[in-house]
């Protein structure tokens, strides 16, 4: 097949890739609109009672565990999940004492799973801009190939396929990331409310 790719329009591709600038100079491979905030902070999604006597002990608790594993899950649906808080703490002989064992669970779980999410984006970034740099090399080799005085059109027809599937790729993963980076703002949200329902059953 005889190859006359649009140069300009995959050296647009990588312009407008938005990989140049990070807009957080202290996280250069952030990819995300949203600001970076590597952790939760517990003051901003629990005014309910201190934590200190209950730090990591709700690993040693099998129902806990489990309970945590499960609301922690984004399959679960928000409105579920805090009704099993409700049913949990209800039956509990120590609604206080159950409901920060529970809610120190979600926090180390949920934060956890932020940070896998934050560290997954960074990674794909990393690799987009790889990406990108090899579809600049290969856009630059791909117009030398078209202007070259007796052009080698199986060596142009070659390269400019390889290039469809590079920019295919890079495209679908730019759309990937835009999505995923509403995660961490999400997991925020849910372990807000989830705070909330137990602080209301312990008040």
């Amino acid at each position: 097949m005889r190859f006359r790719i649009a140069i300009p329009a995959l050296l647009a591709v990588v312009a407008t890739s938005g990989f140049c600038h990070a807009a957080d100079p202290r996280y250069p491979d952030w990819p995300c609109v949203q600001a970076k905030v590597p952790e939760i902070s517990l003051a901003a999604v629990w005014a309910g009672p201190p934590l200190d006597d209950v730090a990591n002990k709700w690993k040693g608790d099998a129902k806990v565990s489990a309970l945590v594993a499960r609301l922690a899950a984004r399959r679960t649906p928000l409105e579920e999940a805090q009704k099993e808080i409700t049913e949990y703490l209800n039956s509990s002989s120590d609604k206080t004492q159950s409901g920060k064992l529970l809610f120190s669970g979600l926090f180390d779980s949920l934060n956890a799973q932020r940070s896998s999410v934050l560290n997954g984006l960074e990674r794909v970034t990393r690799k987009q801009r790889e990406a990108a740099d090899k579809i600049r090399s290969d856009t630059l080799a791909l117009q030398e190939l078209q202007g070259a005085a007796q052009p080698d059109q199986a060596k142009i027809d070659d390269l400019g396929n390889q290039l469809v599937w590079q920019t295919r790729i890079f495209e679908d993963r730019r759309r990937v990331i835009k999505y995923v980076c509403e995660v961490p703002t999400s997991i925020d949200q849910r372990l807000f409310a989830l705070g909330r329902t137990i602080q209301q059953e312990i008040e």
